[in-house]
Protein backbone atom coordinates (compact mmCIF):
# COMPACT_ATOMS: atom_id res chain seq x y z
CA UNK A 1 0.00 0.00 0.00
CA UNK A 2 1.58 3.45 -1.11
CA UNK A 3 0.12 6.84 -1.28
CA UNK A 4 -0.11 7.56 -4.99
CA UNK A 5 -0.69 10.90 -4.90
CA UNK A 6 -2.73 13.65 -3.10
CA UNK A 7 -6.17 15.12 -4.13
CA UNK A 8 -6.80 19.41 -4.39
CA UNK A 9 -7.68 18.97 -0.26
CA UNK A 10 -4.48 16.80 0.19
CA UNK A 11 -6.38 13.99 1.16
CA UNK A 12 -3.98 11.01 0.34
CA UNK A 13 -4.91 8.79 -3.07
CA UNK A 14 -3.92 5.22 -1.83
CA UNK A 15 -2.66 2.51 -4.51
CA UNK A 16 -1.87 -1.08 -3.59
CA UNK A 17 1.05 -3.18 -5.64
CA UNK A 18 1.05 -6.71 -6.39
CA UNK A 19 3.56 -9.12 -8.26
CA UNK A 20 7.14 -8.44 -8.70
CA UNK A 21 7.35 -10.47 -12.17
CA UNK A 22 6.29 -9.53 -15.69
CA UNK A 23 4.40 -6.47 -17.45
CA UNK A 24 2.74 -3.53 -15.53
CA UNK A 25 -0.85 -3.35 -15.22
CA UNK A 26 -2.75 -0.61 -14.15
CA UNK A 27 -6.27 -0.91 -12.63
CA UNK A 28 -8.35 2.26 -11.11
CA UNK A 29 -11.59 3.47 -10.52
CA UNK A 30 -13.35 6.21 -8.79
CA UNK A 31 -12.12 8.83 -11.21
CA UNK A 32 -15.63 10.17 -11.38
CA UNK A 33 -16.88 10.10 -7.75
CA UNK A 34 -20.52 9.46 -8.53
CA UNK A 35 -19.83 6.17 -10.19
CA UNK A 36 -19.75 3.90 -7.24
CA UNK A 37 -20.14 0.33 -9.10
CA UNK A 38 -16.81 0.66 -10.84
CA UNK A 39 -15.73 1.37 -6.80
CA UNK A 40 -17.20 -1.97 -5.97
CA UNK A 41 -15.27 -3.78 -8.33
CA UNK A 42 -12.05 -2.41 -7.26
CA UNK A 43 -12.65 -3.44 -4.10
CA UNK A 44 -13.63 -6.46 -4.77
CA UNK A 45 -10.52 -7.10 -6.78
CA UNK A 46 -8.53 -5.76 -3.71
CA UNK A 47 -9.61 -8.20 -1.45
CA UNK A 48 -9.18 -11.10 -3.70
CA UNK A 49 -6.05 -10.20 -4.50
CA UNK A 50 -5.38 -9.66 -0.95
CA UNK A 51 -6.08 -13.27 -0.51
CA UNK A 52 -4.56 -14.52 -3.41
CA UNK A 53 -2.58 -12.72 -6.27
CA UNK A 54 -1.39 -16.04 -8.94
CA UNK A 55 -0.37 -14.13 -11.95
CA UNK A 56 2.62 -13.49 -13.64
CA UNK A 57 2.46 -9.49 -13.24
CA UNK A 58 3.57 -6.57 -11.84
CA UNK A 59 -0.29 -4.81 -10.80
CA UNK A 60 -1.01 -1.32 -9.21
CA UNK A 61 -4.41 -1.29 -8.27
CA UNK A 62 -6.81 2.50 -7.30
CA UNK A 63 -9.87 1.43 -5.39
CA UNK A 64 -10.88 5.81 -5.41
CA UNK A 65 -8.69 8.14 -7.83
CA UNK A 66 -11.01 10.96 -7.05
CA UNK A 67 -11.54 10.67 -2.89
CA UNK A 68 -13.30 14.19 -2.75
CA UNK A 69 -15.51 13.37 -5.89
CA UNK A 70 -16.34 10.17 -4.33
CA UNK A 71 -16.98 11.36 -0.62
CA UNK A 72 -19.57 14.05 -2.08
CA UNK A 73 -20.77 11.58 -4.65
CA UNK A 74 -19.57 14.12 -7.56
CA UNK A 75 -18.55 13.47 -10.68
CA UNK A 76 -15.76 16.51 -10.93
CA UNK A 77 -13.10 16.41 -8.57
CA UNK A 78 -12.74 18.69 -5.56
CA UNK A 79 -12.04 21.61 -7.78
CA UNK A 80 -15.23 20.51 -10.36
CA UNK A 81 -12.84 19.57 -12.49
CA UNK A 82 -13.88 16.34 -14.96
CA UNK A 83 -10.94 14.48 -14.14
CA UNK A 84 -11.33 12.44 -17.48
CA UNK A 85 -11.12 15.70 -19.32
CA UNK A 86 -8.72 17.10 -18.01
CA UNK A 87 -5.45 14.98 -18.85
CA UNK A 88 -3.02 16.38 -21.27
CA UNK A 89 -3.93 15.15 -24.96
CA UNK A 90 -3.70 16.35 -28.20
CA UNK A 91 -7.56 17.29 -28.26
CA UNK A 92 -7.35 18.79 -24.54
CA UNK A 93 -9.96 21.43 -25.22
CA UNK A 94 -11.59 24.45 -22.95
CA UNK A 95 -14.86 24.32 -24.26
CA UNK A 96 -17.75 22.04 -22.36
CA UNK A 97 -21.07 21.51 -23.34
CA UNK A 98 -22.05 20.79 -19.58
CA UNK A 99 -20.81 21.71 -16.08
CA UNK A 100 -19.61 18.48 -15.16
CA UNK A 101 -17.45 17.87 -18.09
CA UNK A 102 -15.78 21.17 -16.94
CA UNK A 103 -11.84 20.13 -18.29
CA UNK A 104 -10.09 22.66 -16.02
CA UNK A 105 -8.24 25.53 -16.76
CA UNK A 106 -5.41 24.43 -18.47
CA UNK A 107 -4.82 20.18 -19.46
CA UNK A 108 -3.18 18.24 -15.93
CA UNK A 109 -4.47 20.89 -13.77
CA UNK A 110 -5.42 18.84 -11.52
CA UNK A 111 -3.06 17.56 -8.96
CA UNK A 112 -4.62 13.71 -8.88
CA UNK A 113 -3.92 14.17 -12.70
CA UNK A 114 -0.30 14.80 -12.04
CA UNK A 115 0.15 12.42 -9.96
CA UNK A 116 -0.97 9.98 -12.61
CA UNK A 117 0.57 11.13 -15.34
CA UNK A 118 3.79 11.13 -13.59
CA UNK A 119 3.23 7.05 -12.77
CA UNK A 120 2.93 6.75 -16.32
CA UNK A 121 5.64 8.20 -17.07
CA UNK A 122 7.63 6.02 -14.39
CA UNK A 123 6.23 3.14 -14.75
CA UNK A 124 5.09 2.35 -18.00
CA UNK A 125 1.78 0.19 -17.94
CA UNK A 126 1.28 -2.51 -20.66
CA UNK A 127 -2.34 -2.06 -19.90
CA UNK A 128 -4.68 0.26 -18.30
CA UNK A 129 -8.35 -0.51 -17.12
CA UNK A 130 -10.07 2.48 -15.61
CA UNK A 131 -13.56 1.09 -14.13
CA UNK A 132 -16.39 3.71 -14.33
CA UNK A 133 -20.34 3.02 -14.81
CA UNK A 134 -22.68 4.02 -17.44
CA UNK A 135 -24.50 1.90 -19.92
CA UNK A 136 -22.58 -1.15 -20.19
CA UNK A 137 -19.77 -1.52 -22.44
CA UNK A 138 -16.06 -2.79 -23.04
CA UNK A 139 -14.73 0.72 -24.54
CA UNK A 140 -11.32 0.37 -25.75
CA UNK A 141 -8.39 2.19 -27.40
CA UNK A 142 -5.21 0.64 -28.55
CA UNK A 143 -4.55 -3.28 -28.90
CA UNK A 144 -7.15 -4.54 -25.72
CA UNK A 145 -8.58 -7.67 -27.34
CA UNK A 146 -6.81 -10.66 -25.51
CA UNK A 147 -8.61 -9.12 -22.51
CA UNK A 148 -11.59 -7.34 -23.90
CA UNK A 149 -12.88 -10.37 -25.76
CA UNK A 150 -12.80 -12.45 -21.95
CA UNK A 151 -14.42 -9.76 -20.16
CA UNK A 152 -17.10 -9.58 -23.10
CA UNK A 153 -17.66 -13.15 -22.80
CA UNK A 154 -17.97 -13.68 -19.29
CA UNK A 155 -20.23 -10.44 -18.88
CA UNK A 156 -21.93 -10.13 -22.58
CA UNK A 157 -21.04 -6.58 -22.91
CA UNK A 158 -20.55 -5.52 -26.01
CA UNK A 159 -17.22 -4.38 -26.97
CA UNK A 160 -16.76 -0.80 -28.90
CA UNK A 161 -13.55 1.56 -29.99
CA UNK A 162 -15.98 4.67 -29.98
CA UNK A 163 -17.96 5.62 -26.71
CA UNK A 164 -20.22 6.94 -28.65
CA UNK A 165 -19.21 11.38 -28.34
CA UNK A 166 -15.91 13.02 -28.09
CA UNK A 167 -14.21 12.60 -24.82
CA UNK A 168 -11.00 15.34 -25.23
CA UNK A 169 -8.34 14.81 -22.55
CA UNK A 170 -9.98 11.12 -21.39
CA UNK A 171 -7.15 8.52 -19.85
CA UNK A 172 -8.34 6.09 -23.50
CA UNK A 173 -6.92 9.00 -25.62
CA UNK A 174 -3.86 10.16 -23.74
CA UNK A 175 -2.78 6.43 -23.31
CA UNK A 176 -4.48 4.34 -25.52
CA UNK A 177 -4.49 6.66 -28.64
CA UNK A 178 -1.62 9.18 -28.22
CA UNK A 179 1.11 6.75 -26.38
CA UNK A 180 0.09 3.25 -27.45
CA UNK A 181 -0.81 2.08 -24.18
CA UNK A 182 -3.67 0.04 -24.23
CA UNK A 183 -6.60 0.84 -22.38
CA UNK A 184 -10.10 -0.53 -21.60
CA UNK A 185 -12.49 2.15 -20.33
CA UNK A 186 -15.01 -0.25 -18.28
CA UNK A 187 -18.73 1.03 -18.14
CA UNK A 188 -20.26 -0.88 -15.74
CA UNK A 189 -23.72 -1.19 -15.85
CA UNK A 190 -25.50 1.78 -13.65
CA UNK A 191 -27.34 1.10 -11.50
CA UNK A 192 -25.93 -2.43 -10.77
CA UNK A 193 -25.81 -3.69 -7.01
CA UNK A 194 -23.05 -4.38 -5.12
CA UNK A 195 -23.59 -8.02 -5.39
CA UNK A 196 -24.03 -8.08 -9.08
CA UNK A 197 -20.65 -5.70 -9.68
CA UNK A 198 -18.68 -7.92 -7.16
CA UNK A 199 -20.20 -11.63 -8.57
CA UNK A 200 -20.18 -10.25 -12.74
CA UNK A 201 -17.50 -8.36 -13.14
CA UNK A 202 -14.46 -9.31 -10.37
CA UNK A 203 -14.21 -12.75 -11.84
CA UNK A 204 -14.57 -11.40 -15.22
CA UNK A 205 -11.45 -9.22 -15.08
CA UNK A 206 -9.48 -11.97 -13.09
CA UNK A 207 -9.65 -14.02 -16.27
CA UNK A 208 -8.82 -11.88 -18.41
CA UNK A 209 -5.24 -10.50 -16.58
CA UNK A 210 -4.28 -13.99 -17.39
CA UNK A 211 -4.02 -12.88 -20.93
CA UNK A 212 -1.88 -9.84 -19.47
CA UNK A 213 0.87 -12.18 -19.08
CA UNK A 214 1.26 -12.78 -22.35
CA UNK A 215 2.13 -9.17 -22.98
CA UNK A 216 5.54 -7.92 -23.49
Amino acid sequence: MKTFGLTVQGLPIYSYDFGTKGVQVLILAGVHGDEPEGIYVAKGLLHSFLESFEYKLKLTLIPIFNIEGALKGNRTNGNNVDLNRNLPTKNWTNKYEKQKYYPGLSPCSEPENKSLIKWIENYEPKLIISLHSWNPVINTNGECNPEAEIISQHTKYKISDYIGYPTPGSLGDYCGIERNIPTITYEVAKGSSVKESLELHVPAIKKALFASEKRI
